[in-house]
This record gives structure tokens, C-alpha cells and sequence, in this order.
């Protein structure tokens, strides 16, 4: 018999050290195995095991590096394994992930499992460089200090030249929006150059701050390979721009801890496009661990999604709407904002089918701290973009009054016509 005996996985009695352990904690559905076979095989796969009874594995290693499962709740389906952090490399992601969401996400014994959550060691997190602006940098920058701000993503997506783009940015910004975003799909295309792009948007931002007296920032899609990436950063930066936005799924963890490192001072904007190839029902990996990393890696903005309502009791929530585990046990925050040693909170990113009878949900669920997005709320509203950003803009204000939307909404018609046009 060899030294990796399955059942010696499991302790119960184990307390989890934040120096020395990564803790994960998985939902799993076994297949014809119990929920304590299930927590053996995710032990041994993630960690120094194997499904045969290897030789080369000596009992001080067993001893000095198998992982714990010290939590298991059959009611709920959940798992909790330390992990002693001499598995990982610690300030490489990519070689973490492939331990505790590789293989194992993958194996035939389960119907289904999903990684829930991941606690790093305290040594871990200082390895990264994390936000270098975080939430207070981002207000210093906007000169917005207490409500949310609005953003709107340019509809249609794709498909508008760089002319038309700026002038609805234009219009988007003299509304109200804070932020005009690039749709993730938007890098540079035949009829809308990233170069020129940049060039007219830019130009049309100075004009409405002039016109308006405040601070508005656009938000250029730099997704690229990496070499381009970092050409078109460098470009917004040359431009007086202040903000980024990457694909973090498409371009990849190490991509991004590369642009991180050049500081170049510009505020990174995180877009989960391709997420949901990670989660499909009660499989793959949760929206909270996308966003831990995003944090870890350096990006100071994440998009998490725009729905707060679902079906709480499930594990996971599909699509656009926002998974509860984001949502903070604090009322009025959510996770990207809670204490985790020298790394800053960051802005959580709310967007898809946002519209303004939503405002007010999310503001009670997530709090201030938070980047309200619409697109098509705002560049659908029957009286155009201008007004779909003013409704929008209203919202947000009647909640900081503390007034229903409907009362405030009797004196500001741009806000009427929305809430008429889209119930919540």
C-alpha cells in the first residue's frame, strides 16, 4: 500500500493558519460517491495525489503537503480544503489556478462542482501589486466623492465610425455620464480606427467638461495582444486620458499582472467578458473568485454584472445578474471593498439591462462604492442619449435625497418617460 491514503485528506479538526494555508471552498454534486469521497478525490487531484497508487510519493510528503478538508456540509453540498501554500508559487496565478481550478473541475466523478471562494495566505497577497488607485483614487480623480457614478457603454456596440461615436459620447457625457466605455467587442475595426478614435473622443471630452464644468472620462478597450495592448495604453495616456479597460478573460491573468507592473498611471478597468464560458449552472468557477484576482492582479474597476434579484437559493446565478456571494454581509457593500491587508478596495462595475427603476436596488445591495452602467437604457430613451443619461442621472440623485424615483421622477420627466418605458 502507498503513503497517499485518501481518508487521511479528510480532518475536521484542522484550523486553517492565514500564513501558511490557501483555502478553497468548492460546491459539489458526487456522482454515485459520497459527499466524503467526493472531498478526497478534489484533495488528492489538486493536490500531490493521483487516481493510481503512485510509488515515487514518500510519507514525509504526504505529511508536509497534502492538502486538509476540514468542512463539509452534506445539506449544502460544500467543501473547505487547506491548501499548505508550499503547492503554489505565489505570485504566479496561472500556476494556482491549475492546482485548484485545473483538472479537478473536470473529473467524471461529480454531476457537478464549482469553485466557490479562495482565501490566500497573507504571504501570498503581498506577492501582488493590486489597485494602484482602488476606490478613493478613482473619486480623487473624478472629483466625485459621495454618490455612485453613471457610465454608458456607446450603443450601437459596432458598426458606428469614429465621428459618429465621439458625438454620441458627446451627448452621452452632456447628460449627465461620468464615463463613456468601449463595448468589449470594440478594439479597432475597419470603420472605427483605434488611433482616430481615441483623437476625436478625446477631443469632444474636452469640450463637454468646458461646457459642463466637470471632470468626464472615456474609457478605451486596450484588448489586445500584448505588445499592441500596451501600444494603445500608451496612446490614451498620451491623450490625457486616465482609465483603461481590458478583457480579463481574453487577454489573461499574466497579460494583465505585466501591464500592472509598468505603472503606467492610468486606473484599470476589468471587463468579464467570456465569463460565463467558466460557468454553466452549478459548474466552473464563481463571479467572487474572478473578481479576488482581478483585485490581486491590479485592476482598480470590475465588472460584476447588473442584476441584483435571482434565485438566491441556487449556488450560482447565470449571465448578467450578479452573484449574491459579491454581495457583502455589510449592508451597503460589497466583497471588493472589504479589508484584505495593504490592498486597496476597488469599484465595483454594475452593467447589463441596467435601466433607472434598477438604480435604486443597487445602490441599497452594493452600496456607493459602486460604477452604475447603462447602454441601452441610456441610447434607447425615447427623448435620445441626452435624456437617457439625465433619467439615469436622476436616479441616482433620488436616491442620494433619499426619495423614491416615482416622487422625483413628478419633477424630472426625462426620469418619467424610463421608468414608464422599463419597469423594474
Amino acid at each position: 500500500m502507498g503513503v497517499e491514503i485518501k481518508e487521511n485528506y479528510i480532518v475536521r479538526d484542522y484550523t486553517p493558519h492565514d500564513e501558511n494555508d490557501l483555502i478553497c471552498e468548492y460546491f459539489v454534486e458526487p456522482k454515485k460517491i459520497s459527499l466524503e469521497k467526493a472531498a478526497q478525490k478534489i484533495a488528492s487531484e489538486s493536490g500531490i495525489g493521483s487516481w493510481a497508487d503512485v510509488k515515487t510519493l514518500t510519507q514525509k510528503q504526504f505529511d508536509a503537503l497534502s492538502p486538509k478538508v476540514f468542512y463539509l456540509s452534506k445539506k449544502e453540498n460544500i467543501i473547505q480544503i487547506a491548501y499548505p501554500k508550499e503547492l503554489f508559487e505565489a505570485g504566479n496565478i496561472s500556476q494556482i489556478l491549475s492546482n485548484v481550478a485545473g483538472n479537478v473541475l473536470g473529473m467524471s466523478d461529480f454531476k457537478s462542482i464549482k469553485l466557490l471562494d479562495i482565501n490566500f495566505p497573507s504571504g501570498f497577497i503581498r506577492k501582488y501589486i493590486g489597485p494602484h488607485y482602488g476606490v478613493k483614487g478613482i473619486r480623487k480623480i473624478m472629483h466625485i466623492y459621495e454618490r455612485p457614478m453613471l457610465s454608458t457603454v456607446i450603443k450601437p456596440r459596432l458598426g458606428l465610425d469614429e465621428k459618429e461615436y465621439s458625438k454620441i459620447a458627446h451627448d452621452s457625457w452632456l447628460g449627465g455620464c461620468d464615463f463613456v466605455v468601449d463595448d468589449e467587442a470594440l478594439t479597432s475595426l475597419v470603420n472605427n480606427d483605434f488611433d482616430k478614435r481615441m483623437h476625436y473622443v478625446f477631443g469632444v471630452k474636452k469640450e463637454v467638461e468646458k461646457v459642463t464644468g466637470e471632470k468626464k472620462a472615456y474609457i478605451p478597450n486596450v484588448s489586445a495582444p500584448y505588445s499592441e495592448m500596451l501600444r494603445r495604453a500608451k496612446i490614451v495616456v498620451k491623450n490625457g486620458g486616465d482609465f483603461v479597460m481590458v478583457n480579463v478573460m481574453t487577454v489573461g491573468f499574466s497579460a494583465i499582472q505585466e501591464l500592472r507592473k509598468l505603472d503606467l498611471r492610468i486606473v484599470l478597468y476589468g471587463h468579464k467578458t467570456m465569463y460565463a464560458a467558466l460557468t454553466q449552472g452549478s459548474n466552473g468557477i464563481s463571479m467572487l473568485v474572478i473578481a479576488k484576482i482581478a483585485r490581486l492582479i491590479g485592476f482598480d474597476m470590475f465588472n460584476i454584472g447588473g442584476e441584483v434579484e435571482g434565485k438566491r437559493k441556487e449556488s450560482v446565478i447565470i449571465g448578467e445578474e450578479i452573484e449574491e456571494s459579491v454581495v457583502s454581509k455589510d449592508i451597503f457593500q460589497h466583497r471588493l471593498q472589504e479589508d484584505w491587508l495593504d490592498q486597496k478596495p476597488i469599484m465595483a462595475v454594475c452593467s447589463g439591462g441596467i435601466h433607472p427603476g434598477k438604480v435604486r436596488k443597487l445602490i441599497h445591495a452594493l452600496g456607493r462604492d459602486i460604477i452604475i452602467q447603462g447602454g441601452g437604457a441610456v441610447h434607447a430613451h425615447p427623448g435620445g442619449t441626452i435624456a437617457g443619461a439625465e433619467a439615469m442621472k436622476q436616479a441616482i440623485d433620488a436616491e442620494m435625497l433619499g426619495l423614491i424615483p416615482k416622487i422625483y421622477a413628478k419633477s424630472h420627466p426625462e426620469l418619467a418617460i424610463a421608468l414608464k418605458e422599463w419597469k423594474d
